[in-house]
């Protein structure tokens, strides 16, 4: 594990604390729509606190990895009261220990702003989704705002020091470089939250 993996762990274990308050901007309307219809054996990468695992249907077969143990310890006390069944790993997204080809669907929310190296991140989702798979992914982006984008640059050194995630990251660009197929790409409320519809 390389030093930015190591901090970045570090400091997700010490914002697992007030987690839940920073992901209040995606709320359940969102989650119920994002998952409701989703199938399969299904990858959440960066599970957090396992606020998206009350949402999946029933018949789904969940593996919910994260690179914190501190998230991990509160998610898996909210996996003893979902119906679907969840399996929790500690790992790092930019190294999956599966194999290729292995999950029907994968599902990452407010992830991608995290991961140090966020193209080696998505090169790995698109290696351990099926041919045929979906990829879920619900980010928060630089804004498009000339000068909102500039203040997201100028304080984003500040919240990653602070909170972890790097508030300005081009995450539908990374997405293409990683070499994934967009479907579609949906703005939501607010704007900088995009819904990302790709397959591998």
């Amino acid at each position: 594990m390389d030093q930015e993996t190591i901090l970045t762990r570090k400091r997700y274990n010490r914002t697992s604390l007030f987690y839940d308050w920073m992901d209040r901007m995606i709320n359940s309307d969102i989650r119920r729509e994002l998952l409701g219809d989703v199938t399969g054996k299904v990858l959440e990468v960066g599970v957090g606190t396992g606020k998206n695992l009350e949402f999946y249907p029933t018949e789904c077969e969940i593996t919910g990895i994260d690179i914190s143990p501190g998230m991990l310890k509160k998610a898996k006390l909210r996996a003893r009261d979902t119906k679907a069944q969840v399996e929790l790993k500690e790992m790092d997204a930019q190294y999956l220990r599966f194999e290729d080809n292995c999950f029907d669907t994968v599902v990452a929310t407010c992830v991608f702003c995290s991961v140090p190296d966020p193209i080696k991140g998505l090169q790995e989702i698109r290696r351990v989704c099926k041919s045929g798979g979906k990829i879920i992914l619900l980010e928060h982006v630089r804004s498009d705002h000339k000068m909102l984008g500039t203040l997201m640059d100028l304080i984003d050194p500040l919240t990653v020091k602070m909170m972890g995630p790097h508030i300005n990251r081009r995450t539908v660009e990374n997405v293409k470089a990683a070499g994934l197929h967009i479907n579609d790409v949906i703005d939501q409320k607010p704007k900088i939250l995009k819904l990302i519809l790709a397959t591998p």
